[in-house]
């Protein structure tokens, strides 16, 4: 094997995750597992009212109950928030932001909180918490994001005297010719429903004071920098004195990208009590007090030439808010703005975002945020607009997409790579639709459940960089991320990171990169992450950035460190640095390869620091910060293939493929789980999870027999193949997967399901297309 190919062995291999064993073997570390001593548990009362006003509170009953430490209510813990909770994304200057503190008199929505229990155990917390006797006046509520614009509606937050939070336009005028003029023009109308995360682990927090005035807070949490950033500023403690750890977090999906009422009452009372408090949520918990996602209603319209050029797009959008701003709320259905033109060349680009306060929890990233919402409606209406020429679903798509890269779209971004037509084409050789259709004639004609095949051609913008187009949006923090390598003097190698796994396999993926790009043992390298003490600097793990934007950085900081040996060694064989190659962990002299010298040897001596170029600092480290020059840009074709039962309206998935353009692979085991993740929870928009309020502000689908969410059994295996545009932006090539299945899934399936009650007369089935919907759909299509 050459050089080279020895150099590449790990990047593309299908290294098994080492983050594996320990989870698997129940050695893993969560929050719920830690009990240092004296811990006391946290529980919060909670409202059961939307909307309400806490006229009083007698907690002598608990605050006497077996075990309880304290009881606090909002005006008890009123000087312990210098600022109120943080929304870091203040979308337009005119925006409307509440107030929001940890712990509130007049509740806005069911499940905030009103006070808090601190006890030896958690039964001890939750039986006195029942004890506790809130008087409350119940108020007027708003629950849905339409009527809540409506003249006369109540008043989420009635301090602000409105329910619109802001209004986000974003319009390109290309040709000058109106939409209204076009040939063929279709407007369709889409609600998407609110989605709760349930993230395998429930959010979790101990916070553990020191002896010096500092504080430990440990989270399930996706991003601990900027919880420590955060949670200072509101708190008013020095960054210094907070150290926030991730351990293990069993998963997120964007719920544990924010900063959380829990968090900061855990703090607040660990300093109060000089002790530590640890808060865990209840399943049931989680469903209230953990954000939600979606919740929109979006019109929109595509208009076209008669043969079927694509040349206006136009989305207005109506995002629910919930009934505060947590951290990146407002800018949550922004994500998409870009992107309402999908994969397709359309030069009249015109978005508009309306975004409504509710009664109800609030909203924030779930895995897409913004992208799926964008894709979706462009998705289901290309079907509608196909439908409307007459002409062939796919070849419509092949007609407008984007065919030349870099492209700078309607939008106004630039998108640096990809292939849609490739991605289509493997999609179709592996789906063999001909036999598709011919069964589903058949079936149609002889009886039998109804089949239906639909797609989803879909690009995504993801990676959150750069950080000047961040600060051009108004969104608080930088895109950037940085690591550290560390070649130690044994020859193992230590790599800090700015980003914080959740279930990615960042352990496995850095240290491939790194063991590639340093020619060294995989088993060499140790990957530390999620301590703000141990990587004091970073951007965390959100918005498929990891790779795009901290692999990259990791990439650089490899080059800086080869860069560094290679002076040291050059002084050594007194050689030019030039005629220096390195390869497979070595380096050679042009011309004289019996002068050589390994990295490892070289991290020796750099540490001894017995014969170091003049001035050069002992050592074998470097860090690297990156700010990528452009967002990440995936892309890809989806099909899916569903069987409907006409008499009951139960829509069953048979068959999933997925093609996918990633750019370079890491490695193709992480990626397929990633993509398979994506697909289940596209699937599940489409098919079962809806949460539900009914007119009072109660939350209906409460607890997992009400909001469906898939098992295993009712997905197929998934189909999984790649096409591969490398992004010419980052020197690995590199774009984000996170989130890819989850953008493409719902639309597939929704069209699928479609396609097969189409003959019936069936027009349009809102998500979730459940079984009672479907066979109402139908039934209403024959009368």
């Amino acid at each position: 094997m050459s050089a080279t190919e020895e150099r590449m062995a790990y990047i593309g291999a299908p290294v098994k995750r080492r983050e594996d064993a320990a989870l698997l073997t129940g050695r893993g570390t969560y929050v719920d597992n830690m009990a240092p001593v004296g811990t006391v548990t946290m529980v919060v009362a909670r409202s059961p009212y939307a909307h309400a006003r806490v006229k009083s509170i007698d907690a002598t009953a608990a605050r006497e109950a077996e075990g309880v430490i304290a009881v606090f209510t909002p005006a008890d813990l009123k000087d312990d928030w210098k600022a109120p909770m943080p929304c870091a994304w203040p979308v337009t200057e005119e925006m409307k932001s509440p107030d929001h503190y940890p712990l509130t008199d007049e509740p806005c929505y069911q499940g905030d909180g009103v006070a808090v229990v601190l006890a030896e155990t958690r039964v001890q917390a939750e039986d006195a918490a029942e004890l506790l006797e809130v008087d409350y006046e119940p108020l007027d509520a708003v629950v849905d994001v339409s009527k809540a614009l409506e003249d006369g509606a109540p008043l989420a937050q009635p301090d602000l005297g409105t329910n619109e939070c802001y209004v986000w336009r974003l319009d390109t005028d290309a040709t000058g010719e109106a939409i209204e003029d076009a040939d063929v023009v279709v407007t369709r109308t889409y609600v998407q429903p609110r989605l709760i995360p349930n993230a395998m682990e429930p959010r979790a927090v101990l916070a553990v004071p020191g002896a010096a005035g500092d504080v430990t807070l440990y989270s399930a949490t996706q991003v601990p920098h900027i919880l420590r950033l955060l949670a200072a500023a509101s708190l008013g403690l020095h960054e210094t004195k907070l150290r926030v750890v991730a351990p293990d977090v069993g998963g997120g999906f964007g719920s544990k990208l924010d900063v959380y009422a829990e968090e900061f009452l855990a703090l607040a009372l660990a300093r109060r009590l000089d002790r530590p408090v640890k808060w865990t949520e209840r399943r049931s918990e989680n469903y209230v007090a953990t954000i939600h996602g979606r919740d929109l209603v979006t019109e929109y319209t595509l208009a076209a030439t008669k043969d079927g050029t694509i040349t206006h797009c136009r989305a207005r959008v109506k995002a629910a808010m919930g009934a505060y701003l947590q951290l990146v709320t407002p800018g949550i259905p922004l994500l998409g703005a870009w992107i309402y033109a999908g994969p397709y060349a359309i030069p009249n680009y015109s978005v508009e975002f309306t975004g409504v306060f509710t009664n109800t929890t609030p909203t924030d990233a779930y895995r897409g945020a913004g992208r799926p919402e964008a894709t979706y409606v462009i998705e289901r209406t290309m079907d509608a607009l196909a439908d409307e020429l007459g002409m062939d679903k796919l070849e419509l798509r092949r007609k407008n997409f984007i065919t030349e890269f870099p492209a700078t779209i309607a939008s106004g971004l630039t998108i640096d790579s990809g292939d849609y037509v490739a991605s289509l084409d493997k999609l179709l050789e592996v789906l063999d639709l001909d036999a598709i259709r011919a069964e589903q004639a058949k079936r149609r004609e002889h009886g039998g459940p109804l089949l239906g095949v639909g797609f989803s051609t879909y690009n995504e913008m993801c990676g959150l960089a750069p950080s000047r187009i961040l600060g051009a949006i108004r969104y608080a923090a930088g895109g950037w991320d940085t690591a550290t390598i560390r070649c130690l003097p044994t020859g193992s190698i230590q790599v800090i990171t700015g980003t914080s796994p959740h279930g990615q396999g960042h352990e496995t993926s850095w240290a491939q990169i790194v063991a590639d790009r340093l020619g060294c043992d995989i088993d060499a390298v140790e990957v530390l992450h999620g301590d703000t003490s141990i990587a004091s600097i970073g951007m965390d793990t959100y918005g498929s950035r990891s790779l795009p934007v901290g692999g990259v950085a990791l990439y650089h900081a490899a080059e800086k460190v080869i860069d560094k040996a290679r002076q040291i060694v050059a002084h050594q064989l007194e050689v030019s640095a030039d005629d220096l190659e390195f390869a497979d962990g070595t380096f050679t002299v042009k011309g004289s390869p019996d002068k050589e010298a390994t990295l490892a040897s070289v991290a020796f001596g750099a540490w001894a620091a017995h014969d170091l170029p003049d001035g050069m600092e002992p050592g074998l480290e470097a860090t690297a910060v990156y700010d990528p020059p452009n967002f990440s840009w995936p892309g890809g074709a989806h099909a899916a293939v569903v069987e409907v039962d006409q008499e009951t309206g139960d829509a069953r998935l048979v068959r999933y493929v997925a093609v996918d353009d990633v750019g370079t692979v890491v490695n193709p085991l992480i990626v397929d789980g990633q993509v398979h993740g994506g697909i289940t929870q596209g699937i599940a928009t489409a098919l079962y999870e809806e949460g539900t309020y009914d007119d009072e502000g109660n939350l209906e689908t409460a607890n997992l027999l009400s909001y469906l969410v898939p098992s295993a059994a009712e997905l197929p295996s998934f189909e999984l193949e790649r096409t591969e545009s490398p992004s010419p932006t980052n020197p690995l090539g590199v774009k984000g997967v996170g989130e890819t299945g989850t953008i493409a899934a719902a639309p597939a399936v929704m069209n699928a399901v479609l396609d097969a009650v189409s003959h019936l007369g069936v027009k349009d089935i809102q998500m979730p297309a459940t079984p009672e919907r479907v066979w109402r759909a139908i039934r209403e299509a024959k009368s």
